[in-house]
């Protein structure tokens, strides 16, 4: 699926995750919007949850997404495994255009409707049409800096804003830290 319009980014970094997201909105070549919400905490504030796509089609997901997690105990996996089966089962939500990147403490994991459920190896992962510079810059930042996962996700994002026309400079970025 080619996503256009928004680049979110999860880092993991010293049992931190941070996810980052821009907050523009385009219809066709035009920016209509620069300030929207694409990252959420779900959960009690214990999964972050981030979209690319379309903004109703994300909504949609992301309401089935936190019924999933209150329906199996708030566990990541087993909520995004149940959720991904739905999404390519059923006739209305396979229409969806979205994707979703969804983490807490443990876990990183990519969701689409065709049926992906990955977790990258080395907890760093990007989707949306800035995606792949995002993901670029915040694996060079995670190897040669000291950064916090949270300070590389915004550096990362204000890279791939810089070449990728469908990718904003107001960036929101949420993070999960280990208690104590």
């Amino acid at each position: 699926m080619n996503i256009h319009g928004t680049t979110v980014l999860a880092v993991r970094r010293d049992g931190s995750v941070a996810m980052a997201g821009d907050g523009q909105v385009t219809l066709d070549k035009t920016i209509v919007k620069s300030g929207a919400t694409k990252i959420r905490r779900l959960a009690g504030g214990h999964v972050l949850a981030g979209f690319a796509g379309g903004a109703a089609d994300a909504f949609a997901l992301f309401t089935r997404f936190e019924a999933k997690l209150e329906e199996f105990g708030s566990r990541l996996e087993r909520a995004a495994v149940e959720l991904v089966k739905d999404w390519r089962t059923d006739r209305v939500l396979r229409r969806l255009e979205a994707l979703l990147l969804v983490a807490d403490l443990e876990r990183t994991l990519l969701l689409s409707g065709t049926g992906d459920l990955i977790e990258p190896d080395d907890g760093v992962l990007a989707i949306g049409s800035g995606g792949s510079s995002a993901l670029a810059a915040a694996r060079a930042l995670l190897t040669h800096t000291d950064l916090g996962p949270g300070e590389i996700a915004r550096q990362a994002l204000e890279i791939a804003a810089g070449l990728d026309i469908y990718t904003g400079g107001q960036i929101i970025c949420e993070t999960l830290e280990p208690r104590g």
